[in-house]
């Protein structure tokens, strides 16, 4: 009981974020459920949730638009993430609180400094391969999808529309092939039961729910700020945790 309450608490707060700034769920998710569960099973718990979440923000009228800029960067993206050389976050020779608490950390430093980044409105195909390349290793050796791949759409000159979709679309890949990745063996486990799954789904639909309420009242980027420091000093947890 006291494993599901975390879980649902968790998720509420996962989907509060994604409700005020419409992104972070599945890094929020993993963050905090990897203090009191394995990364892979954090991983595998997000698949659904962040599917779920994520479905409606993949349709729109941008596709065309979308893939002409950032379809290599999908193929590359799922390929990576599926056929990563590296240890993934299932492994448990893996390094993978270490390498999590990096990536945390390192996106937390992103998000505080918000580095100006060159335009890349018509960027060079390869460009968007090798960022869907380094986002899949990233992807299967920690279970965050956020970097480089946040920063780079970013830089593309999106409208808010287009930039909304192309996230939805970058983070539904991923999720797919991450559970690809894992595999049945990590879906068969009892903490992927469907009771489980469920209290993950509408617990991050409570919290979507809430933080849509509650975001005209809030200022965006003191809220970001807020964040990222947490994410920061979650990924600093994990680092000393493993050491």
């Amino acid at each position: 009981m006291m494993t599901l309450l975390i879980i649902a608490v968790v998720f509420v707060l996962a989907g509060l974020v994604k409700g005020v700034s419409g992104m972070g769920l599945p890094t929020v998710a993993i963050a905090l459920l990897s203090l009191f569960i394995p990364p892979a099973q954090s991983a595998m718990l997000m698949v659904a949730p962040t599917l779920a979440t994520n479905l409606a923000q993949c349709w729109g009228p941008h596709t065309a638009l979308l893939v002409r800029k950032l379809g290599w960067l999908w193929c590359c993206l799922a390929f990576a993430t599926i056929l990563s050389p590296l240890p993934d976050i299932a492994d448990e020779g893996s390094n993978a609180l270490v390498f999590l608490g990096v990536v945390l950390m390192a996106y937390s430093a992103w998000g505080l400094t918000k580095p100006s980044l060159p335009s890349q409105r018509n960027p060079h195909p390869v460009i968007g391969a090798v960022i869907g390349g380094i986002t899949g290793m990233v992807t299967a050796a920690t279970g965050v999808f956020a970097l480089p791949m946040v920063p780079y759409i970013q830089m593309l000159g999106l409208t808010k529309e287009q930039y909304i979709q192309g996230l939805g679309i970058s983070f539904m890949v991923a999720t797919i092939a991450l559970a690809t990745r894992l595999g049945a063996e990590i879906w068969l486990t009892p903490s992927m039961s469907l009771p489980v799954i469920s209290i993950a789904v509408g617990a991050a639909f409570i919290g979507m729910w809430s933080g849509a309420r509650v975001r005209d009242r809030l200022n965006p980027i003191q809220f970001q700020k807020a964040l990222y420091a947490v994410l920061g000093s979650l990924g600093l947890i994990m680092l000393l945790r493993a050491i």
